[in-house]
C-alpha cells in the first residue's frame, strides 16, 4: 500500500502559512454579532407583519362584505333611491375615471415641464428654489383646502359644480408629487450621458428629449401612477367641486358622482341595500388603488 505524500510548500507559501493564523469560518450562533443579526432580522419581520395586519384585515372585510354584490349590474346600473333594491355604482366609476383623467391631463404636462426646468435648465436659480420649496409644502397640503380653493376659483365663476372643477382640484394635489418625483428621476441620470450627447453636437432640448427623459422614464411613470392612485380615493376636494349625481355624466360641466363620495353618502343611510353598495364600492376603489400601486412597483423595478 503506497502512501501519497503532499508536495512540499514553496518558500512563499510557507511564509504565508506562518504569518496567517488559522481562522475558523464556522458560524457561531452565540456570537454577539450573530445574535444581533438574528434579533434585528426577527424584529424587522415582526414589524412588517404588524404593518400588514391592518391592510389584510381591511381587504378581508371588504372581500366578505363587498364581494357579495359583485356582478355585472354593479358596474352598469345607477345607484338606487331609498327603499329600492338592486342598483349599481356605474356612474360613480365613470365619474371617478373622468375626474382622474382630467386631473392627469392638466397636471402631468405642467409637472414634467416644471421638473425639466428644476433639474436641467435652471436648477440653482431663485425661481427653482422657490418652486421646489412650494412643491414640498404642497405635498402636505390638506386636500380639503384644495377643494375650497377650486370652489372659490372655478365653481363660483362657473355657477355650478362640475366634473371639470373636480378634476382641477385633483390636479392641484397631483402637481407637486409628479414634479418632485420627475425632478429626482432626472437628477439620477448620469452626467456623462448628457456630456456625451452634447459632445456629439446635440442641443440642450435634444439632450432632454432624447437622453434625460427616456432614461428617467420608469421612475417618472412610477411617480405619475402613485399620484393617480392617491387622488383616485380623495373625497374632500370633490365635496366642494364635483358634488354628486345619481345619473350618468354627459358633460364635464355637470356635477358627477364618484366612488369616494358614493361611499360617504351610502354608508350613512339607514337602508341595507345602500350600505351593501357602499361596501362593494369600497372594494372596487381599494382594488383600483392597489392595482395602481402594484403597477408602479413593476414599472419602477430596476431593469437588468
Amino acid at each position: 500500500m503506497s502512501v501519497v505524500s503532499e508536495p512540499p510548500l514553496s518558500a512563499g507559501q510557507a511564509a504565508a502559512s506562518a504569518v496567517v493564523p488559522n481562522i475558523n469560518l464556522q458560524r457561531n450562533p452565540f456570537e454577539l454579532r450573530a445574535m444581533q443579526s438574528v434579533l434585528l432580522t426577527g424584529g424587522t419581520w415582526l414589524v412588517a407583519a404588524l404593518g400588514a395586519v391592518p391592510l389584510l384585515s381591511v381587504i378581508y372585510m371588504l372581500l366578505v362584505k363587498g364581494g357579495a354584490r359583485l356582478s355585472p349590474e354593479l358596474f352598469t346600473e345607477l345607484p338606487p333611491a331609498g327603499f329600492e333594491i338592486g342598483g349599481g355604482i356605474g356612474n360613480a366609476i365613470q365619474g371617478t375615471l373622468v375626474t382622474v383623467a382630467i386631473a392627469s391631463a392638466l397636471s402631468i404636462p405642467l409637472a414634467l415641464l416644471a421638473a425639466i426646468y428644476l433639474a436641467e435648465l435652471r436648477p440653482d436659480s431663485h425661481l427653482a428654489n422657490w418652486a421646489r420649496f412650494l412643491s414640498k409644502v404642497l405635498t402636505g397640503f390638506p386636500s380639503i383646502l384644495a377643494g375650497v380653493f377650486v370652489y372659490a376659483a372655478v365653481v363660483i365663476v362657473m355657477g355650478s359644480y362640475s366634473a371639470l372643477a373636480g378634476g382641477i382640484a385633483l390636479a392641484v394635489l397631483m402637481l407637486p408629487t409628479v414634479t418632485l418625483t420627475a425632478e429626482g428621476a432626472m437628477r439620477m441620470v448620469p452626467q456623462r450621458m448628457k456630456d456625451a450627447a452634447i459632445g456629439m453636437g446635440c442641443t440642450r432640448a435634444q439632450v432632454v428629449w432624447s437622453v434625460t427623459l427616456p432614461t428617467a422614464l420608469p421612475s417618472v411613470v412610477t411617480g405619475i401612477i402613485l399620484a393617480v392612485a392617491r387622488v383616485a380615493g380623495e373625497s374632500a376636494p370633490l365635496l366642494f367641486t364635483a358634488l354628486f349625481s345619481n345619473y350618468w355624466l354627459r358633460s364635464v360641466t355637470e356635477p358627477t358622482a364618484s366612488l369616494s363620495i358614493l361611499i360617504f353618502n351610502f354608508s350613512s343611510m339607514p337602508f341595507d341595500n345602500q350600505i351593501e353598495l357602499a361596501w362593494s364600492a369600497s372594494l372596487v376603489l381599494v382594488l383600483i388603488v392597489l392595482g395602481f400601486n402594484i403597477l408602479s412597483r413593476f414599472i419602477g423595478r430596476p431593469q437588468v
